[in-house]
């Protein structure tokens, strides 16, 4: 048996995943919790103690080791850019696909104000972009001079227009700063570039991020930390939608992945108007799009979610899922509020369960239709068109929910359902009639760590172990 061992440093916990290639099997699975601020290998060595002990595996079957790590945060990025809507949307984008978590960003010229809060974010790199390639040039100058007379230490991503990229590299290298170059991330209005940015944010993440995160403490007996783990969802997404050499993928797909504290979306489809008639705007969407929402996460947010639904409407939801629940509106906020302190709470009633199916409903909705794009009417001189925004995702072929809520939720096809198109919200573009899958085993970070190796056994493995669920009946989705 010659076995891989896959693994994971969430913020939370550090899961491991053994996977025999011979016979493209998952033999063994674990995971304790991450112990990052002590040191990140006893959570690791907790994680593997259980995985030898459980399971029929030794050291020496071990063949290779992969790793993805979201630990102490993940990869913190600030993304800078000019226009809101046009570089600094590219600038996100690009961040957002290499996996990163942007916790900062702004559009314009910087002042002392915001580089004291990029400062105070504690960025572990800084993409700064702004003007297309012979466009402005004054903006993106004045904030790397800004960037300069500050004590902040991230390494600097210039991915802005490129006649002014050598000035701002000096500016930067003059003050001794680590900068680094690649093309500009959005060259012409209607062209998007992100690829080289983004392989320049996992080549730094492997680098020099690992060692500052702690992470290097754990590569002597893992190799290096092949990437952040949304990267290796994301990756994953892809492999499984679009296939490898001989082994077709099942086609075009959403992903849908709720955590405690973001909700991550991935779509790999182009999401080009349906209508031919339709008239598109905004920037261009790149086929492989991720969108994290950090306000929507079902345990740290959960009093947000519950603010943006009302508690009222999420009482009568609750009802709805659990009639016989005696539960008002107060005592209902008031659990809702503790889940943001006790962010590992485990469900034990079945009135916790409700709850967090109610939480997850409306999180899920949320976040998959500000991921879609819209469709609206507009009256012009030469009569009616309709105008769309972001992608169409409508005739999306599948559907897949990643994530605890899936995994050991009571109603994950239900929580699922939410993701679906609702004819209450006509103008989102979300998915109408998709296959539905469900990924119970924590399988899909693995997925994209082996797609660097092994592509057409990883989409085999994930072809056999992502379970087919049916949605039909579905939920009621009236949160919007």
């Amino acid at each position: 048996m010659e076995v891989v061992l896959l693994v994971d440093f969430g913020s939370t916990h550090t899961k491991v995943l053994a996977v025999d290639l011979d016979r493209e099997e998952i033999v063994g699975r674990s995971q304790a919790v991450t112990t990052v601020e002590e040191d990140i290998t006893i959570g690791l060595n907790n994680a593997l103690e259980q995985l030898f002990s459980r399971f029929d595996i030794t050291e020496r079957d071990i063949v290779a080791r992969y790793a993805s790590s979201s630990a102490a945060g993940g990869l913190r990025m600030a993304a800078i850019g000019l226009v809101p809507s046009l570089t600094l949307e590219a600038a996100r984008r690009a961040a957002l696909g290499a996996g990163a978590k942007v916790v900062w960003s702004s559009g314009y010229e910087l002042d002392e104000s915001s580089v004291e809060e990029v400062r105070a974010a504690a960025c572990d790199i800084i993409l700064l972009s702004g003007g297309t390639d012979g466009g402005d040039k004054k903006t993106i100058i004045a904030n790397a001079t800004l960037i300069a007379q500050s004590d902040i230490a991230a390494p600097v991503i210039v991915a802005g227009n490129r006649t002014a990229a050598g000035t701002v590299r000096r500016i930067l290298d003059d003050a001794g700063k680590s900068s680094f170059q690649v093309e500009n991330v959005l060259p012409l209005l209607d062209r998007l570039n992100v690829e080289p940015a983004q392989a320049l944010i996992r080549d730094l993440f492997i680098r020099q991020i690992t060692a500052a995160k702690g992470l290097n403490r754990a590569q002597e007996y893992i190799g290096d930390i092949v990437m952040p783990t949304p990267k290796a969802t994301l990756q994953a997404a892809a492999l499984l939608a679009d296939g490898s050499g001989d082994e077709p993928g099942i086609g075009t797909l959403l992903v849908v992945e709720v955590g405690g504290a973001t909700i991550n979306i991935h779509s790999v489809a182009d999401g080009r108007p349906a209508d031919a008639k339709t008239v598109l705007r905004g920037l261009p969407e790149t086929r492989t799009k991720r969108t994290v929402e950090g306000d929507l996460g079902i345990r740290y947010n959960a009093p947000t979610i519950l603010e943006f639904v009302g508690a009222a409407r999420c009482l009568e939801r609750l009802r709805t899922v659990l009639p016989d629940a005696r539960i008002d509106a107060d005592e209902l906020a008031a659990r809702v509020h503790r889940l943001s302190s006790d962010v590992g709470h485990v469900p034990s009633t079945d009135l916790d369960d409700a709850i967090d199916r109610v939480l997850a409903e409306a999180a899920v909705s949320f976040a998959v239709e500000r991921h879609a794009g819209t469709l609206k009417q507009e009256f012009t001189l030469a009569g009616e068109v309709k105008v769309q925004v972001g992608k169409d995702l409508t005739q999306v072929t599948n559907l897949v929910g990643t994530g605890g809520i899936f995994k050991y939720g009571r109603w994950p096809e239900k929580v699922l359902a939410s993701a679906l198109y609702d004819a209450g919200v006509p103008w989102s573009l979300k998915p109408m009639r998709p296959a539905a899958w469900l990924d119970q085993g924590y399988l899909l970070y693995g997925i994209g760590l082996l797609a660097e190796h092994s592509p057409g056994k990883a989409l085999r493995i994930a072809k056999k172990y992502l379970k087919r669920v049916d949605l039909d009946g579905g939920n009621a989705r009236g949160f919007q």
